[in-house]
């Protein structure tokens, strides 16, 4: 399987085949973030003054691979209501669903509240509010192509130690370790069972996780360094230089 950014052209599908589900984005947006300071959830915190979910969501609308996005907002009602406003006015089909306590309840609940014609399902987080549209249309491809579950992923460039402690007690070989991204993509059905089968007393760090936990593979195609996830203070500033170059 190719792991090159597949074009965003149409779909090609040949005469007399059945046409392909439409491809729909989970956003959980629901997380508080407090690693970026009290505030608002950190999904709404702003860069270069519009929220990182309006930068995330306007980019997986750009994306012709994407048929639809569905947000997962903070679940009381004002947080729902905050949300639909500042996506009201970006093109193509963005729905609202009130999202949970954690971010795994949050993608359970927009997964649940999917239409039925959507069989290729990515989840992504607005914190990597800068992700190129190519890394997007390469996950996709990937489902499309035939992997249940597709994940972008980056070399670990850093050496990276084992520790009890204050203590080394291990070089860590990096060859085989990738720093994991979003977009990640599943057919429906995968992603559906991984969240059946999850224990919410021990939630996994992402969605890949609970597909793994099933037994099933997860295939890997080239992230990019801009899909970065913004958590901290510095995060913000590095983000906002992407943003001024990109400008």
């Amino acid at each position: 399987m190719s792991t090159d950014p597949a074009p965003e052209t149409g779909s090609g599908t040949p005469a007399g085949a059945a046409a392909p589900g439409r491809v729909a984005v989970i956003v959980p947006a629901a997380g508080k973030g407090e690693r970026l300071g009290p505030g608002a959830p950190k999904a709404l915190r702003e860069l270069g003054g519009l929220p990182l979910l309006v930068h995330a969501v306007r980019t997986l609308v750009a994306a012709r691979s994407v048929d639809l996005v569905v947000v997962a907002a903070p679940p009381d009602p004002q947080g729902v209501a905050e949300v639909q406003r500042l996506l009201a006015d970006l093109p193509g089909d963005t729905r609202v669903v009130a999202g949970g306590t954690s971010r795994q309840e949050s993608v359970a609940l927009a997964l649940a509240a999917l239409p039925a014609d959507c069989d290729v399902v990515l989840v992504h987080d607005a914190a990597r509010a800068l992700t190129p549209v190519e890394v997007i249309g390469a996950v996709v491809a990937a489902v499309r192509g035939g992997a249940g579950a597709v994940i972008p992923v980056l070399p670990v460039t850093d050496t990276v130690k084992a520790v009890d402690g204050d203590l080394v007690t291990a070089t860590v070989d990096r060859s085989t370790l990738r720093a994991v991204q979003t977009p990640q993509g599943f057919t429906r059905d995968i992603l559906a069972k991984a969240h059946a089968a999850a224990d919410p007393a021990a939630p996994a760090t992402d969605d890949a996780g609970l597909v793994e936990a099933l037994g099933l593979p997860v295939r890997t195609v080239p992230g990019h360094a801009e899909a970065f996830k913004i958590t901290t203070p510095f995060d913000l500033v590095l983000a906002e230089a992407v943003l001024r170059r990109r400008r």
